[in-house]
């Protein structure tokens, strides 16, 4: 099979529990064999995504300057515009031939967490276009509660308590992310990339792309394969999280986006990741004499803190991100 499972999940939305294990089973075989799959069946309207589009497309058509007036630099909580080249997901190539927008939970400046200058944990940072804050952190909302609903269907799977995921999803530090890559001939050298390939850092991501293309994952055989926008669906993947969660079991796949020709690119990936106190360990159901746990014991905070010190260029330290 040279194409990526698509799997319908609406029966996870209905009353019939029995309904479930065989949804399950179909995700169980994509993490396995892919750690990637397309949903179809899912709450999120097209009315909504054509919403979102209208405003990053905006948005990102600013002047700098004005989109910099939430440099997502600037801020210990990482929340803001990131612009061009501001990453480097692919150390051997040149940083990406892409600028971003990213927010996460909304924390108020009095909350614990904030006052205690907890890393990944603060208030947004929106630009000041009409109707953008409320529809954003209600997509947030909407797109977190998805990402719960697959992770509950996995834990079928894993043998776990149904509510595993989500008593570790409490006050997440997931993250929805709006990304415009420029058209290709726009980029600093021929080795310039739209995303350098990488594995993702979290738990699991939720993408929508639009129809320009460019998103290429690497199969069991070393070789890239296209994953082709589908309307209305979402492209789902695994993160290093969940490969260490699962011993490997779910496999965080390689994945790139080569920048399309003549023609800007949108794309609109969630970042489904717990509590930062979360900790992640090798499920029971993962190991046993003959696979002993892989991976060291972390958390989910200090796992992500090292992974942001190798993508951005422009800050180092993790205590700092």
């Amino acid at each position: 099979m040279d194409h990526l499972p698509i799997i319908d999940i609406s029966p996870l939305y209905t009353d019939n529990q029995n309904a479930w294990p065989a949804v399950a089973a179909q995700i169980d075989q994509a993490c396995r064999e892919w750690g990637f799959f397309y949903i179809k069946g899912h709450p999120i309207g097209a009315q909504r995504i054509a919403a979102l589009l209208d405003h990053a497309q905006r948005f990102f058509a600013l002047p700098a300057e004005e989109k910099l007036q939430i440099d997502i630099t600037q801020t210990r909580h990482h929340r803001g515009y990131g612009a061009i080249a501001t990453e480097q997901l692919d150390p051997s190539k040149p940083s990406d031939l892409k600028e971003t927008f990213d927010m996460g939970l909304h924390l108020p400046a009095e909350h614990p967490e904030v006052l205690a200058e907890k890393p990944l944990r603060g208030p947004n940072r929106h630009p000041a276009q009409a109707g953008w804050e409320a529809l954003m952190e209600q997509h947030y909302l909407d797109m977190q509660a998805l990402a719960q609903t697959l992770l509950r269907a996995m834990t079928i799977a894993l043998g776990i308590e149904r509510d595993f995921f989500d008593s570790r999803f409490v006050e997440p530090v997931s993250v929805l992310r709006l990304i415009h890559y420029p058209p290709r001939h726009t980029a600093s050298s021929a080795e310039q990339q739209g995303a350098g390939a990488h594995t993702d850092y979290g738990c699991i991501t939720l993408l929508y792309q639009d129809s320009a293309g460019g998103l290429q994952v690497k199969n069991v055989n070393g070789e890239w394969i296209d994953a082709p926008p589908i309307d209305g669906t979402f492209v789902v993947n695994l993160g290093d999280m969940m490969a260490r969660w699962s011993n490997d079991r779910y496999r965080s796949t390689p994945h790139r986006v080569i920048s399309p020709l003549g023609v800007d690119r949108y794309s609109m990936p969630f970042f489904a990741e717990p509590h930062p106190d979360t900790r992640i360990e090798c499920l029971p159901g993962c190991q046993d004499a003959q696979h002993p746990a892989k991976y060291p014991t972390t958390t989910c905070a200090e796992f992500l803190l090292s992974r942001f010190a190798d993508t951005y260029a422009y800050r180092r330290e993790p205590e700092a991100v």
